[in-house]
């Protein structure tokens, strides 16, 4: 591994159940967890992670489309059961769902028509977040010496 593939995030506590990501860039992402102050409107750990994976593969999807014609609508839905079994907290039952739509006109005949070949693209080999989960990449835990 090169330095150039290297990718990280600092996570810091902010108050009980709140948290907030520093990427390397200097961009900042506020998310918490539901906590005694009552409902918050942060996402969750488990919405990042389903927005990680939608965002990812809409991206992909974007590059390949809008190169011919600007979408009249771009959603990408991503959903999951959240599940506690012998296996311990996870999301089964991951489902991402595009709904786009293009204008009329020759570059957005060529976009539709090649909407299908993106989407399998990026499920198949592009977006890194879904391709790590499905592949079941270990995540390895320390807890740093004083």
């Amino acid at each position: 591994m090169s330095e150039d593939s290297k990718r990280s995030v600092v996570v810091e506590r902010t108050a009980t159940g709140h948290f907030v990501a520093t990427n390397a860039r200097g961009g900042t992402l506020h998310f918490g967890t539901a906590s005694d102050d009552g409902p918050t409107t942060e996402f969750t750990p488990v919405e990042l992670l389903l927005a990680a994976i939608g965002g990812c593969t809409a991206a992909d999807v974007d590059v390949a489309t809008a190169r011919h014609a600007e979408p009249a609508a771009f959603s990408v839905s991503v959903t999951g059961d959240k599940i506690s079994d012998e296996l311990g907290n996870r999301m089964t039952n991951l489902v991402v769902t595009f709904d786009v739509a293009f204008p009329d006109g020759e570059g957005a005949d060529r976009a539709r028509a090649i909407l299908p070949r993106a989407v399998k693209a990026s499920h198949d080999r592009l977006c890194t977040v879904s391709r790590t989960v499905e592949s079941g990449t270990p995540v390895t835990v320390t807890i740093k010496g004083d």
